[in-house]
């Protein structure tokens, strides 16, 4: 039931900040007259936050504790939700993007070094599981906003995009709730030792590199799929339906698969296999049109996208020791958020030119493909252990590489 708490980060962090404005945006271009490239931007100006916000998460853990970080990421996350219903200034957007993305990478990573502690028994499988419940949120989010902000456009029409936000940022206020409760449940981190744990983020270096491959290529597609579909056709609510289908493909996948699946995994194995899956799912919107072609992007996409932050912090939580877990995982999600402020750049230039969105969306194929390649130079080796008190709890067993 924590880890179920806490998932309510997630739900916010990306569910609602992050990816409820991919439905927006097709609205929001319209009324305001933005080109792809502007379009790109204001989601760039979130990731350029969540990647200071990923970065300093390790810091504001310190300074105000980790449960204390989580929450009030999640509430400012929310009052830059509501603000974003208020205006349709630009430059105001973007810095609300910027705070909005900031806030939730503090939410995001420091929720899944919460998530990684929670009490498992000292099973690695059950570990990658809780990991993979919290990581499911995001799905939770995803059909969450694709059932209200349809909703939001079709009573309010034109100004639809304004009263979506508000919707959103109500959302995410309640979620605070079981989020708090949660966070009070999850033991303390041991003390940090002195000197260690940036070996360990060495080792790591081919998983770096994968997070910035594939950050770039799957949030091209989150963000400018829902345009691409309505480009070919589909209506509000077809692709409201799309979008809730890939969130609860998303939420099953990572509650009832992936977790287990990762825990079995060694190395760059699981990551390597998250992108391969999610660039399949890419691919049906590309060759063909309809809703056909639609749900089996969704379904493909949906099962794999969150596979990706659950493998990474499942391989954190091998290869670093436990006072470590939130840095390794913050110094990931900058990697990881670096991808996401150029994909969007990238890909919305590409779908200013000859050949539109699709054009752009064939970029992420290409970058998860290069990744999935990346992925397989991880060698996975157990953390190094910090000397602990004789009465402090005894951390739970490192895997054996089983290369």
């Amino acid at each position: 039931m924590t880890a179920l708490g806490l998932a309510a980060g997630p739900v916010v962090a990306l569910g609602f900040t992050r990816f409820a404005y991919a439905l927006l945006l097709p609205s929001m271009r319209s009324e305001l007259d933005w080109s792809y490239a502007a379009a790109g931007g204001l989601n760039t100006a979130n990731a350029l936050g969540y990647i200071i916000g990923a970065g300093s998460a390790a810091w504001w853990s310190r300074r105000l504790g980790a449960g204390r970080s989580f929450v009030w990421g999640m509430i400012i996350s929310a009052v830059a939700l509501l603000a974003s219903g208020l205006t349709d200034d630009f430059t105001a957007l973007s810095v609300l993007r910027f705070v909005g993305g900031l806030s939730t990478a503090v939410t995001f990573v420091v929720g899944s070094a919460l998530a990684s502690r929670v009490r498992t028994g000292g099973r690695q499988q059950r570990s990658a599981a809780l990991v993979g419940v919290y990581m499911a949120g995001v799905g939770i989010g995803v059909v969450l906003s694709g059932l209200v902000v349809p909703a939001a456009l079709t009573a309010w029409g034109a100004s639809g995009w304004q009263a979506g936000w508000l919707l959103l940022g109500l959302l995410a206020l309640l979620a605070v709730g079981p989020a708090t409760w949660a966070a009070k449940g999850v033991p303390s981190a041991p003390p940090a030792a002195a000197a260690q744990g940036s070996a360990g983020l060495s080792r790591m270096a081919p998983s770096f590199a994968w997070y910035v491959l594939f950050g770039a290529g799957y949030v091209s597609y989150m963000t400018f799929v829902i345009a691409l579909l309505r480009e070919q056709g589909l209506g509000t609510w077809s692709t409201a339906g799309f979008f809730i289908v890939l969130g609860a493909a998303s939420a099953l996948a990572t509650l009832l698969v992936w977790g287990r699946v990762i825990g079995r995994l060694h190395g760059g194995r699981a990551p390597a296999l998250v992108s391969a899956i999610v660039l399949v799912g890419v691919l049906p919107v590309l060759l063909s049109d309809g809703p056909a072609a639609a749900i089996v992007s969704a379904v493909i996409f949906g099962t794999g996208f969150m596979a990706g932050p659950t493998a990474v912090t499942v391989l954190a939580r091998r290869m670093l020791p436990q006072h470590a877990w939130t840095s390794g995982i913050a110094w990931l999600t900058v990697a990881f958020s670096v991808g996401q402020a150029i994909g969007p750049l990238l890909s919305g230039a590409l779908s200013d030119s000859e050949g539109g969105i699709a054009k752009g969306l064939w970029l992420s194929v290409a970058l998860l493909a290069v990744s999935a390649a990346v992925a397989l130079f991880q060698r996975e080796r157990p953390a190094v252990a910090p000397a602990v008190p004789a009465s402090a709890p005894a951390a739970e067993p490192a895997p054996v590489d089983q290369k």
